[in-house]
Order: structure tokens, then C-alpha cells, then sequence
């Protein structure tokens, strides 16, 4: 049978959902959004398909198109009252990668708890959770990969290393879904703002989150991405249960900043 979300995609008005995962996911989705003033957004699937980074072939982009697609847009329009899921305007649709990936990771590592592992670590393309130490009796040491055009992932190269335990780490990057456009020669980054439409344009290129779980973690990185440096610095000022690494570009070449408290986490390279 088809997925909850595939389902409530192709509703008119929505579905009933017994699912206490999709609930879980949603409802963090919606307090995620509201904290990051609509940067984070799962509504934002019919512009990121539009764009050419969804499931479907790239559009022509219009303003017209745009301001069609954007009325679609916005996680105000869809409701859960008990058991049912409810969408406010016909053709809206929800997408999960930005938040689920994480999610997965969450429940993975439940699973080791339940069962009584002290020392793990779980990996879901990217997005981590450990506790405890490795084999050798360590903290757990997680990667960030500098951010370099690599859309195969076949040159991987580390930025930094952080020691990991009890938290959870997702990084979120343009350096490996871009596209270029054959006429103008622009290279457009795969995050789009949900509030413009439009694929970001600044100087972020990478964003890590560490988090008390990685369905946070991971939804925050993405936020990251659509907001860029300064937001994301100051609204991590204000959020002290979150900690950022960022790797940015300017005229001079690649720089990082973290907030303070993700120093005690950078292992001793």
C-alpha cells in the first residue's frame, strides 16, 4: 500500500493517520518551522520539484510559476486534529527527507537502548547518533567533510572531526546536489527558500548540527542551509540545547565559525 505521505500528496483534502511515527515527525516538523520563521518547511516539495531536485524533470521557472507554486507553500496549511491530516489547499504537498533520514537514526538507536547496548553508533547517509565509546575504548569520532564540488561523493575530504556521545550530528551542504544552467552557465544550489522559491544564494556552504536527537539535528541543518551564516549564528544564540558548525566561502577561500559551545566537541585534529 502507499506510503502516508504519497497518499496524503495525491488527497484533495487529506487523509485519517493512525501512524504514530508520521505524527512524531510531523509535529516536530511544524515547531521546527515556526522556530525557524518558515526556513525549515516540509511543504516545500512542488518548488523543489519544480527547480529539477524532486522527482520530477526541471520546469520552466516563471514568476507566475512561482507565485502559483508558493501559494502551495507553508506548513500553516496543513493540520493534524487527532487522527486526521488535513490539507487547506488542493495540490499541496509534504516531503520528509529534510527530517526523516534523522528520524530513522532516532529509532535505529532506540532499538540498541532497548536492547541493552551501551556503545553504538548508527549512521543513516550521513546523519549520526552515538553513545558511549568505540572499540578502542574512545569517543566516538564523526567527520564533516569540507564542502567540495563532489556530486559522486568520490573524493571525500574531512574538514573536521568531533568526538560523539550521547548527541546526534547532521550536516546539510549545496556542495554535492547543484545543477548548472547549460544557457546562463549559473549554478543553482538544490536548497530552496520556501518563502521566495528561489535556490539560496549565499556564502554557506555547509552547516552541522549537534543535537539532543538527530530528527532535530537534521531538520535544523536544512534550516541552516535556506537561512545562511548570520540567521543561523543568531538563532543558535537563542537555542542553547543546539550547537553549529559552519564552513563558508568568501573572496579570500573557505572559512569555518562554530558556535561557542561546539568547541568542547572538535577532537584534536
Amino acid at each position: 500500500s502507499a506510503s502516508v505521505i504519497s497518499r496524503f500528496n495525491q488527497s484533495d483534502k487529506g487523509i485519517a493517520v493512525t501512524n504514530h511515527h508520521f505524527k512524531t515527525v510531523l509535529e516536530a516538523a511544524q515547531a521546527i518551522t515556526k522556530a525557524t520563521d518558515g526556513a525549515f518547511d516540509m511543504t516545500v516539495a512542488p518548488l523543489v520539484n519544480a527547480w529539477g531536485f524532486g522527482f520530477s524533470k526541471k520546469q520552466t521557472i516563471t514568476p507566475h510559476l512561482l507565485d502559483s507554486l508558493t501559494s502551495l507553500v507553508g506548513m500553516q496549511k496543513v493540520l493534524l486534529r487527532g487522527d486526521s491530516l488535513i490539507k487547506l489547499k488542493p495540490g499541496l504537498m509534504i516531503d520528509a527527507s529534510a527530517i526523516a533520514k534523522g528520524y530513522g537514526v532516532d529509532i535505529a538507536a532506540k532499538v540498541l537502548e532497548i536492547n541493552g547496548c551501551a556503545n553504538y553508533l548508527v549512521e543513516i547517509g550521513g546523519e549520526v547518533y552515538s553513545k558511549g565509546h568505540n572499540p578502542q575504548s574512545k569517543p566516538w569520532r564523526v567527520g564533516i567533510d569540507k564542502p567540495i564540488d563532489d556530486p559522486a561523493a568520490s573524493n571525500r575530504q574531512i574538514q573536521t572531526v568531533v568526538n560523539l556521545s550521547g548527541k546526534a550530528l547532521a550536516t546539510s551542504g549545496n556542495y554535492r546536489q547543484f545543477y548548472i544552467d547549460e544557457n546562463t552557465g549559473i549554478k543553482y544550489a538544490h536548497t530552496i527558500d520556501p518563502r521566495t522559491g528561489n535556490p539560496v544564494n549565499h556564502s554557506l556552504l555547509s552547516a552541522s548540527v549537534i543535537a539532543n536527537d538527530c530528527m532535530t539535528a537534521d531538520a535544523y541543518a536544512t534550516a541552516c542551509m535556506v537561512m545562511g551564516l548570520e540567521k543561523s549564528m543568531e538563532l543558535f544564540s537563542q537555542h542553547h540545547e543546539l550547537e553549529g558548525y559552519f564552513i563558508y566561502d568568501t573572496p579570500q577561500g573557505m572559512k569555518t565559525i562554530h558556535t561557542p559551545g561546539f568547541e568542547k566537541y572538535l577532537a584534536d585534529n
